[in-house]
């Protein structure tokens, strides 16, 4: 393994260390398997387990400083610190990785060069640089000769915190510095907390500059119209974004700028526990392929990964290059939605499987960022529970959910863009006594709103949420699109309907303050509470 010369590390005061520059594929798998972080697993992906199995959105932090003290929306996951804490942290963490193997990887955040962040991340795991290789956009050869870092990630999971001294919540922390322009992170091996970390500063910069920051995938089809699908985990909205008939921009992260969209990544980093070959073909072979990081999967004795196995973690991922799964935009960049999909899994059976948004709707659902838990999915989860997140992303809007939304509503209004809400959850009655969406009917409505079908369909409001259902879809049975006549017991229906829509208005209290009193005044009207 060849090392570089030139000390990128300098900068951070590391001045003893052995470092790989932009080390490649090969390089990094065989420092991984030297350093005993992992196994290959049958097919050639490089298989790891870590520490932590997801993201700690805990011990995430961000300097609180003039730049950011009136611009973030402190509270919930945006938590402060003080620029004394990071520089204590940072002076050890360098002391720590003194003498230490390192590896650099120069990548950048975004597809548009108008907009991207050309980022170094440093960490001591090689396992790290290749999902960082992987995860972000590669540059040229050319692009690397000249390469300065807008923005520096320093992980080093092996240094952990002492909480009473320096002031963190636990021995894991990750800490966003937007004046020096720094994350730093220890205590966890997550190889998550590198990406999501520079895209919460996307999030944070991005609208300065008239650019709306996106937790959705993208896709584009035959003619060139693009669809965005906003939706938590379990919503659908890698499956239904993954249209062999149409090309994939990308599946996470995404910027809409005054000439389109673009993906903030160079890679997917896709859940793959339980993945069903014949639903996700391409998702699926990425698992069994030579580059591919797969990260708390089990294996097999015989060294084929077992997608079904959730022992160490439900948060299964294989984290791959784009270009791996084909089918895709090769620059990442399209041009302005046609349509926009809102999914949510309503275990509570009232949403319709699909209705049109009005503008103020659209702020209204986008800053409330609706789904609902199953029983079973957590301990003590014994009914249906609501999940909000604001913008279908809370723990990466580091602005007040209010900007966001009105930089959507001006987007969708400039480009003429409709907005769909498709309920991928329960119908019949909730979790337990109705039944889940059919996939067919969610596939066959949504490609009915982007295809522009929809059109001259007559359209009814439905009493509790205002919303617009379709009264006709082909190839859908009319009692499935709205939702009350597909209970039996429509009394019931009603009283859970009601139910759900106070639990909107309680949430939506938080951020009526800082929006248009118009989307306020599109709140659910007969709600409880």
């Amino acid at each position: 393994m060849s090392l570089t010369s030139s000390n990128p590390l300098q900068t951070l005061g590391i001045r003893h260390a052995a470092f790989h520059h932009n080390p490649g594929v090969d390089e990094l798998y065989e420092a991984a398997l030297r350093l005993g972080e992992g196994q290959v697993a049958a097919g050639g992906p490089l298989a790891v387990r870590t520490n932590k199995t997801g993201r700690s959105p805990k011990d995430r932090f961000i300097v609180e400083d003039d730049l950011t003290r009136d611009r973030v929306w402190w509270g919930g996951f945006n938590t402060p610190i003080s620029p004394q804490v990071f520089d204590r942290l940072l002076d050890k963490m360098t002391a720590h990785a003194e003498g230490r193997e390192l590896f650099v990887q120069d990548v950048f955040a975004g597809t548009d060069p108008q907009h991207r962040l050309a980022v170094r991340v440093v960490t001591e795991m090689a396992y790290h640089s290749l999902f960082v290789r992987n995860m972000f956009v590669r540059p040229t050869e050319a692009e690397l000769e000249n390469f300065e870092p807008d923005w520096t990630v320093l992980n080093i999971p092996s240094f952990k915190a002492d909480p009473e001294r320096d002031g963190v919540r636990s021995d894991t922390f990750i800490i966003v510095n937007f004046t020096r322009r720094m994350i730093i992170a220890g205590g966890t091996q997550y190889a998550g907390e590198n990406k999501k970390g520079i895209f919460g500063v996307l999030n944070f910069l991005l609208p300065e500059a008239g650019v709306m920051p996106m937790h959705c995938s993208a896709n584009v089809g035959p003619d060139g119209d693009v669809a965005l699908f906003f939706g938590l985990s379990g919503t659908g909205k890698t499956t239904l974004s993954a249209d062999p008939a149409r090309r994939l921009i990308g599946d996470d992260e995404h910027g809409w700028t005054d000439t389109g969209v673009f993906n903030f990544e160079g890679g997917c980093y896709a859940k793959v526990i339980n993945l069903n070959p014949e639903a996700e073909p391409a998702i699926h072979r990425t698992t069994q392929t030579y580059g591919t990081v797969l990260e708390n999967v089990v294996l097999r004795a015989d060294g084929t990964p077992d997608l079904d196995d959730g022992s160490l973690t439900e948060n299964t991922r294989s984290a791959y290059p784009i270009e791996q799964i084909g089918n895709i935009v090769e620059e990442g960049r399209a041009g302005h939605p046609r349509n926009i999909v809102f999914l949510t899994a309503d275990a509570f059976g009232v949403l319709p499987p699909l209705s049109r948004l009005t503008p103020e709707q659209t702020m209204y659902q986008f800053i409330s960022g609706f789904t609902a838990k199953i029983p079973g999915t957590e301990q003590g989860v014994t009914e249906p529970q609501p999940t909000f997140s604001t913008c279908f992303g809370a723990p990466f809007m580091p602005r007040h959910p209010g900007e966001y939304a009105r930089l959507l509503a001006q987007k969708v209004q400039e480009s003429g863009a409709r907005v769909w809400l498709v309920n991928t959850g329960w119908t019949g009655g909730q979790y337990g006594q109705g039944q889940r969406m059919s996939i067919a009917h969610t596939r066959r409505l949504i490609n009915a709103a982007l295809s522009g079908e929809l059109d001259n369909v007559p359209f009814v409001r439905e009493p509790f949420f205002d919303l617009e259902i379709p009264t006709e879809v082909p190839g859908v049975p009319s009692e499935v699109l709205n939702p009350r006549e597909a209970w039996a017991d429509q009394d019931a229906y009603d009283r859970t309907a009601r139910k759900l829509a106070g639990m909107f208005r309680e949430n939506f209290g938080r951020f009526e303050d800082g929006v248009d009193p118009k989307v306020t005044a599109s709140m659910p009207e007969h709600g409880e509470g």
